[in-house]
Formats: C-alpha cells, sequence, structure tokens
C-alpha cells in the first residue's frame, strides 16, 4: 500500500486479502457502508472506478464455496452489490462472468421463507436483469417461476419484498423469451387475478407501487402475440376496463390507469379498416406503367390481399444471446445513419447530363433575355390565354377534364338545388373564393372585420392528455359492449347513394367537390362518426388530407369526428392545432369565412393494422385516429371541414387573373404553359419583374442582366400553405419589384411522390418535374443559373417556417466522417437568406432550419438543383400547418395572412441578398427595402388562437440535424463581401430589430 492511498484504497486492499477473517471482512464492508451512507452516493461512483464492483463480487463467489456460507455476509454483500450495482454500467456482464448470477440465485431458493436476506438478493436480481443476456440465461435457471413462488395476493405484510419481486420480475419479463414462458405456463391469468386482488383490498391506495408491478408485468408480456392472446381469454380487457373506470376518480391512481390503459390498446383486436379495398376509390390510367413501379404493384396484388392484418409482433427481432455495443453509440449510429456521407457527393458538380439541342425548346420561355422593348410596349407585352381548368389531386373522377367556370356554376346548382338560392350562393362563394379566412391578426390591423371568427384560447397541458384518455375508454367500450355500437354506413364512395332517412339523426356527408376527400361514414353511436379517407389516386395510402361536407345536423349537441386512417405517427393536432370549417348559414348572415373549431382534440394510435404492402413491407403497424368534437351554431346548415385552408386548382386560376388586373405598366408579367398535368390542367409558369427604366441599350442590357429566383410550390397535393405563401410572394411582386421570378405548381396521380423524382424524371409520369428541372438546366446551360431557388413546402409535424438547406460542413458536422480542410471549404452564403428571414419575418426560425444532406432526400428538388444545377442557395422552405412557438406570433394558430406574409418577407429578404451579392447601386435598393418594411410590416399584437408552446416530442418527429452552432458566426455575409456591405447589413439589422420592438 502505497503512503499517500486513500481510504477507499485502504478498504479495497485490505477486502482483497483472501486470508482476512469473516469478522475483518464483516467490519470493512460495514465501515463502507457508512462511507456510501455518508457520502449520499458520491462515494460509490468513486468505489466503482476503483475496481471495487469486481472486488464484492469476487468475495460473494468465493464466500459461496464455504460450507454453509455466511449468512450475515451474504447479508452484507448483496445490499452493498444493491447499491453498487446501479452505477456500474458493466455490472451485469462481470456478474455473469463471474458466476455470481448462480450464487445469488442459490441463495434466494434456499431462503424463500428468510425476508431479511431475501429482500437484498432480490434488489440485485433487479439490477442483473437489466441485462438482456442476464435476462435470459435467468430464465432458463427457473427464475421467472422463482419469482411467482415470491409474489402473492393482497397482505399487509412483506409489501416491500413483493414490490422488489415485481420489479424483478418486470425486469425478467421485456425478454421475449422470458415472457413466452410465462404464457406457456399459464401465468397471465394468475397476475391478473392477483392485480384484481390488489386493487379491490387496497381500498385506501397504500400499495399503488405494488399494483403497478403487477401492470407492469402484463404490459411486458402483451408485447408479443401469445401474450395479447392470452391477456384476451383470460377476459383482461374487462378486468382492467372495470378496475380503471373505478380508478379514475382518484387523480394518484392516474399511473395505473395509464399503464392499464396501454395494455388494453395493444391488446385491442387488430381489425381491417372497413373498406373493401385500401386502394384509391380513383383509379387513373397512366400513359404507361413502369414495371415494378408502385402503381405496377399495386395493381398486380389480386383483390383481398392488399389489406391483411398482419399477426406478427410490433418490431419483432431475435433477441441477443451476447452482449452488443454500447447502446449510446448505437442509437448515435441510428441518428446519423440518413446522412450522407460520401464527400465526393457532398461538393456540388454541374452535370446538366441532358444534350443543349434538347434544351433549345425552352428558350421560348426565356424571351425576356432577348427584348429589346421598342414596339408597343404598354399594348402587346401582357398578353396571356387563361384556360379554367377543374382539377386537383383529390376531385370525383367524374369531373376529370377542363371545365369552364360558367359549366362548373351550373354543375354546382344541380347538385345542390334542394338548397334554397341565398345558401347556394354562399356555397359557391366557398368554393371559388376562400379568400376571407380566420387569421392570427388582430381585428383592427384588417380592413375586412368579416374575416375573424370567436376568438378561442386552448390550454392543452394536462386536460389535452386526459381528453384523450377519456376518447380511448370510448374506443375500448367497443369491445367491452359491442351491442351498444350502431355501425351504420352513412357515405360511401364505393357504394353511393346509402339509403339516409330525411328526417332521421343521421348526419349527412359529402366529398364530390373539387378537393373533398372522404370515402365513407359510419355512424358508431348516436352522435360519433367513424370517417376513413380516401388514398391518393393510384396510391394505398398517404391519407393526411381531408375535405367534407356535412350537414342535416342539430344544435346543442356534441358531434364527435374520428379520422381513423391518418398514418403518421404524431400530429400537431395534438398540440394545439384546430381543424377549419365554414358555415354555410355564416356565410348567408354576411360572415364568409374559415374558422378554427373543434374541442376535446387528440391524435393516438388505434386498432386498425395497417397492411406491410402498404408500409414498404414493415409488419406490425397500425393507423392512428385524429378525433375531435363539435357543436353546430345552426340547425340544418351545411359545413365543410377541411385539414388546412383549402386551396383548390379553381382558386389558383382565379388568383392568377387577379394578378393580371394588379399589373401596371411598370411590372413586366407573362402567364406561360410551361406543361399539362397528367390529369389534363395546365401548369403555369409566370414570369414577373420590373419593366426597364427606359428604351436605352444600358436599361435594357440592366433587364437582361438581372439574377433568376425560381421559385415552386405545391408539389405535395395536400400541403396547401405552401400555395398560400405563394401567392403572398406573387401579389408581393406585382408591386414595385426588380426582381425575375419562376413559379411552379403541379399535381400527383402516379402514386409517387414527385419531390423524390428530380434525379431522373420521367416526362409521361413527372411532366413537372421534367419540364421544371429542365428549364433549370436550360438556364444553366446559358450561364444564368438562378441565384435562389425555392421549392415551398408545408409541414405537417413542427412549427414555425424554416427551411432546408445543403451544406458539406454542416453535413460533415453531424456525421462520423473524416475530411481535410480544404473538403470543408465553401461559401457561407447559403446561410445568408434564411438568416436575413430569422430577421424581419415573424414566423421563420432559424433554430428549426437545417443545412445536412441526407440520403433520402437525395432525389429532392433542394439537393438535385445543389448538386447538379450548382445553385449554392437552393432550399425547401417549410410552412407549418399549426402554428408558431417563437416571435410574435408565439401560441397562435397560423392564419393565410401570415402565410401570404411569409411569401412577401421572402421576397423582402431577396432584396437584401440582392444588395449584399452586388456592391453596384445597391442605395436605389435600401430605399425601395425600407419603404417596403415600413408598408409590409408594421408590428402587430396578436390576440386570437393560443396553441401550445412545447412543440412535439423528439422522438416522435424526424429528426431535425439542427445546425446552429453560433448566431454570431451565422450573421456574417458571404465570403467576397467587402466590410463596407458588412456595415451596410449591421445598420440595417439594427434598425430592423427597433422596428421590431
Amino acid at each position: 500500500m502505497s503512503k499517500g492511498s486513500s481510504g477507499m484504497e485502504v478498504i479495497l486492499a485490505s477486502l482483497e486479502v483472501s486470508t482476512c477473517s469473516l469478522n475483518h471482512r464483516l467490519s470493512h464492508l460495514q465501515i463502507y457502508s457508512w462511507f456510501s451512507v455518508l457520502g449520499r452516493g458520491r462515494r460509490v461512483g468513486v468505489f466503482v472506478s476503483k475496481g471495487g464492483t469486481g472486488v464484492l463480487i469476487q468475495i460473494l463467489v468465493s464466500a459461496s464455496n464455504e460450507l454453509p456460507p455466511s449468512e450475515e455476509l451474504m447479508l452484507q454483500l448483496h445490499s452493498l452489490l444493491a447499491k453498487v450495482g446501479p452505477k456500474d454500467r458493466k455490472f451485469g456482464v462481470k456478474a455473469r462472468l463471474s458466476g455470481a448470477l448462480n450464487v445469488t440465485v442459490n441463495v434466494m431458493k434456499q431462503n424463500l421463507h428468510n425476508t431479511k436476506l431475501l429482500l437484498p438478493c432480490l434488489q440485485v436480481l433487479r439490477v442483473y436483469s437489466t441485462n438482456s443476456v442476464n435476462a435470459i440465461s435467468l430464465g432458463k435457471n427457473g427464475v421467472v417461476e422463482l419469482m411467482f413462488k415470491i409474489v402473492g395476493p393482497y397482505s399487509k405484510k412483506n409489501t416491500s419484498l413483493f414490490k422488489v419481486a415485481l420489479d424483478a420480475l418486470g425486469a425478467l419479463l421485456k425478454s421475449k423469451t422470458n415472457a413466452r414462458r410465462v404464457v406457456d405456463s399459464g401465468h397471465v391469468p394468475v397476475l391478473l387475478t392477483l392485480y384484481l386482488d390488489w386493487h379491490r383490498n387496497d381500498t385506501r391506495h397504500r400499495c399503488m407501487l405494488i399494483r403497478k408491478g403487477l401492470l407492469v408485468c402484463l404490459r411486458n408480456i402483451t408485447n408479443i402475440k401469445l401474450g395479447r392472446k392470452a391477456f384476451l381469454e383470460a377476459d383482461g380487457m374487462r378486468i382492467l376496463y372495470n378496475s380503471s373506470t373505478e380508478c379514475l376518480p382518484v387523480r394518484t391512481l392516474d399511473p395505473l390507469v395509464n399503464t392499464s390503459s396501454l395494455i388494453m390498446r395493444k391488446c385491442f383486436p387488430k381489425n381491417r379498416l372497413p373498406l373493401p379495398t385500401i386502394k384509391s376509390a380513383f383509379h387513373f390510367q397512366l400513359p404507361h406503367v413502369p414495371p415494378g413501379g408502385p402503381v405496377a404493384q399495386l395493381y398486380s396484388q389480386p383483390p383481398g390481399v392488399d389489406d391483411v392484418v398482419d399477426e406478427s409482433d410490433d418490431n419483432e427481432e431475435p433477441e441477443a444471446e451476447t452482449d452488443t455495443d454500447n447502446e449510446e453509440d448505437k442509437d448515435q449510429c441510428n441518428l446519423n445513419d440518413d446522412i450522407e456521407t460520401d464527400i465526393n457527393k457532398l461538393h456540388p458538380k454541374r452535370t446538366i447530363g441532358c444534350p443543349f439541342e434538347e434544351l433549345k425548346v425552352y428558350q421560348k420561355f426565356f424571351s425576356e433575355l432577348s427584348e429589346d422593348f421598342q414596339v408597343s410596349i404598354l399594348n402587346t407585352m401582357f398578353f396571356f390565354s387563361l384556360n379554367i381548368g377543374f382539377i386537383q389531386v383529390k376531385t370525383c373522377l367524374k369531373c376529370l377534364g377542363k371545365v369552364k367556370y360558367s359549366e362548373f356554376l351550373s354543375l354546382e346548382l344541380t347538385e345542390v338545388g334542394r338548397v334554397a338560392k341565398k345558401r347556394t350562393q354562399a356555397l359557391l362563394q366557398h368554393l371559388f373564393t376562400q379568400v376571407k379566412v380566420q387569421s392570427c391578426q388582430p381585428r383592427n390591423s384588417l380592413k375586412n372585420k368579416k374575416v375573424f371568427s370567436k376568438k378561442a384560447t386552448l390550454v392543452l397541458s394536462n386536460q389535452s392528455f386526459l381528453v384523450c384518455r377519456s376518447k380511448i375508454f370510448q374506443d375500448i367500450e367497443r369491445l367491452i359492449h359491442p351491442n351498444d355500437i350502431l355501425d351504420k354506413v352513412v357515405y360511401d364512395i364505393d357504394h353511393p347513394s346509402p339509403v339516409i332517412e330525411e328526417n332521421g339523426e343521421s348526419l349527412k356527408f359529402n366529398s364530390q367537390f373539387e378537393s373533398g376527400n372522404l370515402r365513407k361514414a359510419v355512424q358508431v353511436r348516436k352522435y360519433e362518426y367513424d370517417l376513413v379517407l380516401n388514398a391518393d389516386i393510384n396510391s394505398n395510402h398517404y391519407h393526411q388530407w381531408f375535405y367534407f361536407e356535412v350537414s342535416g345536423m342539430r344544435v346543442g349537441v356534441t358531434y364527435r369526428f374520428n379520422i381513423i386512417n391518418c398514418e403518421k405517427s404524431n400530429s400537431q393536432f395534438n398540440y394545439g392545432m384546430q381543424a377549419l370549417m365554414y358555415s354555410v348559414q355564416e356565410a348567408i348572415s354576411g360572415r364568409p369565412r374559415w374558422v378554427r373549431t373543434g374541442t376535446d382534440i387528440c391524435y393516438y394510435k388505434n386498432h386498425f393494422a395497417r397492411s406491410s404492402i402498404a408500409t414498404g413491407g414493415q409488419k406490425g403497424k397500425s393507423y392512428y385516429t385524429l378525433t375531435f368534437s363539435i357543436n353546430f351554431s345552426h340547425k340544418d346548415d351545411v359545413c365543410y371541414f377541411a385539414y388546412h385552408y383549402p386551396y383548390t386548382y379553381s382558386t389558383l386560376k382565379m388568383h392568377l387573373s387577379k394578378l393580371e388586373a394588379m399589373r401596371t405598366p411598370q411590372i413586366y408579367l407573362r402567364q406561360d404553359v410551361l406543361c399539362e398535368t397528367l390529369g389534363g390542367n395546365t401548369c403555369p409558369l409566370l414570369t414577373i419583374t420590373a419593366m426597364p427604366e427606359s428604351k436605352s441599350s444600358d436599361h435594357i442590357c440592366q433587364f437582361r442582366n438581372r439574377p433568376v429566383i425560381f421559385l415552386s410550390a405545391r408539389v405535395h397535393p395536400g400541403e396547401t400553405n405552401a400555395s398560400w405563401v405563394m401567392k403572398g410572394t406573387l401579389e408581393f411582386l406585382m408591386g414595385t419589384s426588380p426582381l425575375a421570378v419562376i413559379h411552379r405548381d403541379g399535381i400527383k396521380v402516379t402514386g409517387e411522390d414527385l419531390n423524390r423524382q428530380w434525379q431522373n424524371p420521367n416526362p409521361e409520369l413527372h411532366p413537372t418535374i421534367y419540364h421544371t428541372k429542365s428549364l433549370l438546366q436550360y438556364l444553366a446551360y446559358i450561364q444564368r443559373a438562378p441565384l435562389v431557388f425555392c421549392d415551398y413546402h408545408g409541414h405537417s409535424r413542427k412549427k414555425n417556417v424554416f427551411m432546408y438547406g445543403c451544406s458539406v460542413k454542416e453535413t460533415v458536422w453531424q456525421s462520423n466522417i473524416s475530411a481535410t480542410s480544404s473538403d470543408l471549404q465553401e461559401d457561407l452564403g447559403y446561410r445568408t437568406l434564411p438568416k436575413i428571414l430569422s430577421q424581419i419575418a415573424p414566423a421563420f426560425s432559424m433554430a428549426s432550419s437545417s443545412f445536412v444532406v441526407e440520403r433520402s432526400k437525395e432525389s429532392t428538388a433542394r439537393v438535385v438543383v445543389w448538386r447538379e444545377i450548382g445553385v449554392k442557395r437552393s432550399y425547401t422552405m417549410e410552412s407549418t400547418l399549426c402554428g408558431c412557438d417563437q416571435g410574435k406570433y408565439k401560441g397562435l394558430q397560423i392564419g393565410t395572412r401570415e402565410l401570404e406574409e411569409m411569401g412577401a418577407q421572402f421576397c423582402v429578404a431577396l432584396l437584401r441578398l440582392k444588395r449584399l451579392t452586388g456592391l453596384r447601386n445597391h442605395q436605389h435598393l435600401l430605399d425601395l427595402e425600407s419603404d417596403i418594411i415600413g408598408t409590409h410590416s408594421k408590428p402587430v399584437s396578436c390576440t386570437t388562437t393560443y396553441v401550445l408552446e412545447e412543440d412535439e416530442p423528439s422522438f416522435l418527429e424526424a429528426i431535425d440535424y439542427s445546425a446552429e452552432s453560433n448566431d454570431d458566426d451565422d450573421a456574417e455575409p458571404e465570403s467576397d463581401l467587402c466590410g463596407e456591405v458588412q456595415e451596410s447589413l449591421d445598420q440595417l439589422s439594427d434598425s430592423e430589430s427597433n422596428h421590431r420592438d
């Protein structure tokens, strides 16, 4: 022993001496116990770091060889190991390799009635069992059966022993092998009987932890299919349902109710959706069906096999018989799995990949690059043709094709002929204008005060959780009391015109209008309806967008709607988001508006199984239910419900027509038809900029050499918020603006995600993507690649507006790849635009933005344009469907005014970007920007609909590789800018901050 040794080292050295007597060992162990108690656990960590765990295990094993082993020594050793074990990450491995597992098990078997010694042994066993390999080994040695000899019916004695035994059993049953062993031994009814006995006798709720321990054992057993079957056969649903119902009035018993609810939901028999097939009710004939593609796979399935209930366990994997790598390392590996690690792919290399001769056909879309403006500037430049089309992806096939506006009016008058003339006019106003909507702006900031609905404050804390639990229990009642369920079909696209009594109590549903989406409605209780959404055309999934009509309602009745085939694992509906409703009666009364509505809103996993055919081969997946309640204000009203503010194809055409009316002699506006979609609609292509100041060669040269900004929107049909943002951008550009903008809008009927087709788009199957990419390739060939490319999208599971960009450096930071300093050299200009937006746009969040390149996104517009076209400022701009959790809109649900404002602020940010990227003649841009900010960015106080400030849990949300490392570093402009421009930016940022305050 060295002179400077610590007291801990002295104790360990003394314990290691093999000749040490039993009394000496007991005294040394007692001394260490005092140390650990006085140090409040801090000395335990030191003890472990000095190798103390191994010493104790060695003593335990050697002491077991003595005949008879000392009971007092075993008691002391197991008591200390119970304290030390949780602090040693390798404790389970050390115990197994040294043989300590068998020692503890043998001591327990020999002392089943010795409570004093049995308790610390169980405490150590609980720690052993946290290691999955140990749990399997202990199960083989009969420890699971041993646990059932220890736990018993209700008793006021030995409650601590029962509690620890149940904790150890629960840890053992995390192993599926042990869970099967319990089922095969017939112990599931035993556990249910024990739980019911403790529930009935523990009237003062002093043994809640024992009851919770029994439920944890049942929860782990029901993780396997055999366990769920045994649970149902033992009438477990009824036992837990009745006991939980009795526990509901006692708030302190919430943990029992929650665990019981989880078990019941898991064991609820999996059912198919009440549909003949999960394939879309509509089929669109493609020009040709690529072999092996999603459409070919979809329609090659024989009838009846496209929606099968998978009987496999959720995420079933074989159990490991040996220890794996560190769990944290594995989690980190999974976290970075999707990040691109190929340095060669991370460095963008312009590869057009298409002969220029083929791209020359796109020259006609860029006539402004050769226009000389010498003839009839004001009278001949702005002619355009407008075809009114009718289809968007969620449309009845009867309405496919091009229908003129007047023809559509006649069509709708026929369909709603039974509605009064005044109501019909209000309905048509709803279908075609959809402009007056609820906004989170205060009343006095708008000219038209009709756009506002009644203010609604949502405080979604514990109350939201209780509501969700109540809804789940009502679903469980369907299995417990099946005779109470009506199961009456009231609307069905697959079997049109179900018989609905005119004076009956059932609501009437309809979705046979543009962008409508509701496939089936089933009345399950008097005022409760299950709703099934239709999949995207030529698909068997993508159920997010809903839009349907309800009529025949009563006043003073609470109706519950359950949309039962949602697919995403979580939703902003759990965090304050409400559905939207439009009332025809309110429109007749002079208040045509969309309003956020619904109470008792929650989103949860249900008992309808998703077929592995629709989940890419993943088994054991379930659908999710969005449920909300509504009280209607008018009897026999006609109301429309939508996922978000609708923006139909007809609305787009009307807005484009309005843009023409906004044109002034100072604005250059050209509308072209880029292509036709598969549905026969024209895809509009807009070019907007300011006219040259004069016909002089200098001004025309300046006009032709303006930087190009390329914008696209609404590639995903359900993301209507992207269209509203684009509307704000376009209307802003029709004011005084020196920018050139191209706009694309498309639809999807191929059963594919169009934003994953950018690498190799097919001109026949993906015409909008193919021709948009070709436009960009043409610009790259003529050395006019865009300064900025931005694709507008909507995000269903995050708040705020944010951007995804592309950065080599930030991708490397988030991965484990090694890179040289030359590999990491890149222009930081990609951060400039989002940073500007974070300064001027109240809905924009830089913290939510990411610039990491992921493998799964390599075929998206953002990555392909960055990599192949060479646009370093290539972005996806995501707009929330819910609201904001920062800035002046914090806690508010977003409206179309805020979305349009975001589109306008995007243009303001482009003005700043243009000033930073060009050192000459930027003073007039400063003046223009000042005027714009003064006109469009007045500070506003918001006092309307509130949402929960917290975002959804990170583990349920797509991984956000946020690259925010240092805001000060982010603020610097592009590397090639001089100090004068940096100083101007700082001054403008300061004035902007003062303005916002």
